[in-house]
């Protein structure tokens, strides 16, 4: 069965956008960035989005500008597998994508049952709250950022039982990011 990890960028007070929604704080120009998101992109399975972070995303990577500026990671994201959790969408125009709807933990399941690669949420606050609150996520990648914003959309909001971790590594970049993996304790 394949397993199911979480890839969230978080600031310092573990908030993933501002009050407004916005992400640009955890944007990063540096080569050991860079570095670690292809490398991230190569090591993906399947990747599962919310709606709104599904329609962000289609924004940016099959475009020319995303092959031009970042080839690697594009290549992966577009080849990937994408499935959607959404009650509202209609129509998916990113290749690889397949909408899912109905119930959140049955559906879940048969795509941990079919699926030959492990599974990956990116991003997808609402999402990753839902399926914390179900013991549903096996990993926990925390990308915190030095930033403090204040306030906005916090990691974990919403979340009704939560999940069990145990610390599994971390990571320091030299632009003052820390990568911090979790398993969930079962």
């Amino acid at each position: 069965m394949a397993r199911l990890s979480s890839f969230m960028m978080v600031s310092l007070d573990g908030c993933y956008a501002d009050a407004n929604g916005d992400m640009s704080f955890a944007h990063h120009g540096d080569a050991e960035m860079r570095s670690f998101t292809a490398e991230s992109a190569r090591g993906s399975g399947g990747l599962l989005f919310g709606r709104v972070t599904y329609e962000m995303m289609t924004h940016y990577w099959p475009t020319p500008l995303a092959k031009q500026n970042d080839p690697e990671v594009a290549e992966a994201m577009n080849a990937r597998p994408k499935f959607v959790f959404s009650k509202t969408l209609q129509e998916a125009s990113w290749n690889n994508t397949r909408i899912v709807q109905g119930e959140l933990a049955r559906e879940l399941g048969k795509l941990k049952a079919e699926s030959p690669v492990d599974l990956a949420i990116l991003g997808s606050g609402t999402l990753v709250g839902a399926l914390a609150s179900l013991g549903l996520i096996d990993r926990y990648d925390v990308l915190i950022n030095p930033v403090v914003l204040g306030g906005g959309k916090r990691f974990f909001a919403g979340v009704t039982r939560p999940p069990a971790l145990v610390l599994e590594k971390t990571r320091t970049f030299e632009n003052g990011c820390v990568l911090a993996s979790y398993l969930t304790a079962r």
